[in-house]
């Protein structure tokens, strides 16, 4: 397989396998950016003048660039070509970038890819070992499928709003969109059993990735309460359905998570903190019974906790092995010592002469970590290096794709 990178050869566990990545906004680039983290060579196909929606979602604009912040997040390691697929030049050229891609990744409307000729049924023969991975809303099938999915929508329906908030306040959603984070590394996860498949068979497949359903999965224990009693979980703030205490208190100058997770813990707490009269209530003898007097904990133990500054009680409780931590602002994330000593920011060198910063992949590899070989390009970076490079166009033929604005 001609490798398209250059000196920036690839070194990831997918070394080899190269994407062909026609998504945009956040679902699909966070599938195909993983990909591309681990090792896989990633095509991006962008719509000549305009690119990736994401490219106008600012402000913020990285400093002395005109490249969107939100864009930079979600797309390292993938090469920039720009390509019109509604005209038949474009589709040609896709189906000649096929021939060399084990991957296809797309988020777009249920059936839109089809249009163009460019949908799984009118590949698949043609490229049996094709992995062809759609993400979106509803999935392909189901009476939602034809709707366009966004993550407020999906939160909303998916029923995490539902759970989200103070008992007496409005739903919430969550403050990063969640939704669309989570089918992107479902879609991967696909993606890596599909190759694992095809490894022992030969054999391509498509993956059908709704949002919804994704959402839905992620539930968890929420989802099992209500499964197990019928019963629609309340709004609880911050507090936990089936731990207490397990949630924020304020503290003499801002707000501390306390996380009790068992009973052991608690008389520990309560030994430590001048609270051991509550052992003998028993209303807070068990997690069950503090569960079920969750109002009488939170009343009890707000002016002891109101008692220390934040740091003083990370301290004391972090001595007694007792689960808490501050409610850090992004500021204090990206100061913090562990997150810097986690390296969860990588700074990169970008073509408009400045150096970006962005949010490392939290996968530790010891054998192959991820690799942060290319910055998220500017909009076609790549278009000559792919065409010519990869494909073997003439620069005369190149030239000829940009005046008919194909390319």
């Amino acid at each position: 397989m001609p490798n398209i990178m250059g000196a920036t050869t690839p070194t990831g566990p997918l070394k080899g396998l190269r994407v062909l990545d026609l998504t945009r906004v956040l679902a699909g680039p966070t599938c195909t950016q993983m990909l591309g983290d681990l090792g896989a060579e990633v095509i991006k196909i962008e719509r000549p003048e305009a690119g990736d929606d994401t490219r106008g979602f600012a402000p913020p604009f990285w400093p002395e660039t005109k490249e969107s912040a939100y864009f930079l997040g979600v797309n390292r390691n993938k090469h920039s070509v720009t390509l019109d697929i509604a005209r038949p030049e474009g589709q040609a050229i896709v189906h000649r970038l096929l021939e060399h891609c084990d991957i296809l990744v797309e988020n777009f409307k249920v059936g839109a890819l089809a249009k163009y000729g460019l949908g799984w049924e009118q590949l698949k023969a043609k490229h049996p070992r094709l992995i062809y991975c759609s993400i979106t809303g509803f999935g392909q099938t189901g009476p939602y499928a034809p709707r366009p999915g966004y993550d407020a929508l999906i939160q909303a329906m998916g029923g995490v709003m539902s759970l989200t908030g103070e008992p007496n306040g409005s739903p919430q959603k969550v403050g990063v969109p969640v939704a669309d984070l989570f089918a992107g590394l479902y879609g991967c996860i696909g993606i890596l059993a599909a190759v694992n498949h095809r490894n022992n068979t030969g054999e391509g497949q498509h993956i059908d990735i709704g949002m919804l359903d994704t959402h839905v999965a992620w539930l968890a224990n929420q989802g099992m309460n209500y499964l197990s009693t019928g019963e629609n979980p309340p709004r609880l703030g911050n507090q936990h359905p089936n731990i207490s205490p397990y949630q924020e208190f304020p503290t003499k100058d801002g707000y501390i998570i306390l996380a009790v997770g068992n009973d052991p813990t608690f008389e520990r707490f309560c030994k430590s903190f001048g609270c051991e009269h509550l052992l003998e209530d028993e209303r807070f003898k068990t997690n069950a019974k503090r569960v079920a007097n969750r109002d009488l904990v939170t009343q009890t133990l707000t002016p002891v906790m109101k008692s220390r500054a934040t740091a003083d009680w990370v301290q004391a409780l972090e001595r007694e092995k007792i689960g808490c931590g501050p409610i850090n602002t992004l500021k204090d994330v990206f100061e913090d010592p562990h997150v810097k000593a986690r390296e969860m920011v990588v700074t990169l060198p970008h073509a408009s002469g400045q150096e970006i910063q962005v949010i490392a992949n939290p996968v530790k590899l010891s054998a192959t970590p991820p690799d942060y070989r290319v910055p998220p390009p500017v909009l076609g970076e790549h278009s000559d290096q792919v065409l010519t490079g990869l494909l073997g166009l003439g620069a005369d033929e190149v030239k000829a794709l940009r005046e008919k604005g194909i390319v």
